[in-house]
């Protein structure tokens, strides 16, 4: 499959939120993660040498780590939420007057596409300084609890921003939820360190690199 470049009946952006906005390197995504083994081990009592094991399986079975929960131990999602998420943001991300400039220059509309809840999405968002640029969230409970990279999350998502795909640019940093999107006609952005890796239309090393992205695509 070719790669595909900007089309003029392109209207919006669907963005990842974590390890996307801010790169993986800030540490909060393994800051919650460790969040996440704790509760495993505290609320659910599975042993500490499990957990890994554990939410890999997860992983690669229902999409992250709390449908897994769900789905084998009957796992309340908020209370889970609001115990992973209960780290201290600002100690990891910070105002990024680049990427605030680089969102108010590209014109087509702008969605957070995450498979974490909205409350969260916000707080990352205003620690970035950049919540003004984005219309809404589609989450992890507007989504039904039915993530990322499940088609139907993105047909919901599509659905939200009455777009169709081909409408559509999926930026994110895993490539699992990638490639759904491309197989659905979405133009796919693989943001992160490292090489090109096949499955995605494009890749850049940061978020604020999008930019020169799109306007070579013009």
């Amino acid at each position: 499959m070719e790669p595909k470049g900007l089309k003029m009946n392109h209207r919006c952006i669907l963005f990842d939120l974590d390890n996307t906005l801010y790169p993986k390197s800030a540490g909060l995504m393994q800051a919650i993660g460790k969040r996440m083994n704790l509760f495993m081990v505290e609320r659910l009592g599975i042993d500490p040498n499990e957990v890994r094991q554990k939410r890999d399986e997860f992983l690669m079975s229902f999409g992250t780590t709390l449908n897994g929960l769900r789905r084998r131990y009957s796992v309340d999602p908020d209370d889970f939420l609001a115990f992973v998420h209960a780290v201290p943001i600002g100690s990891y991300l910070r105002y990024e007057p680049t990427l605030d400039r680089m969102l108010g220059r590209l014109e087509l509309r702008k969605i957070v596409f995450t498979n974490a809840d909205a409350q969260h999405a916000r707080r990352v968002l205003s620690c970035l300084g950049i919540t003004r640029h984005f219309e809404s969230i589609i989450d992890i409970h507007l989504l039904d609890f039915v993530n990322k990279p499940d088609r139907r999350s993105y047909l919901k998502a599509l659905e939200f921003a009455s777009v169709q795909s081909g409408e559509c640019v999926l930026v994110e940093d895993h490539l699992p939820n990638i490639i759904p999107a491309r197989a659905m006609g979405m133009t796919t952005v693989m943001v992160g360190e490292g090489h090109a890796v096949d499955g995605a239309d494009h890749h850049i090393v940061r978020i604020t690199d999008l930019e020169a992205l799109v306007h070579s695509w013009q």
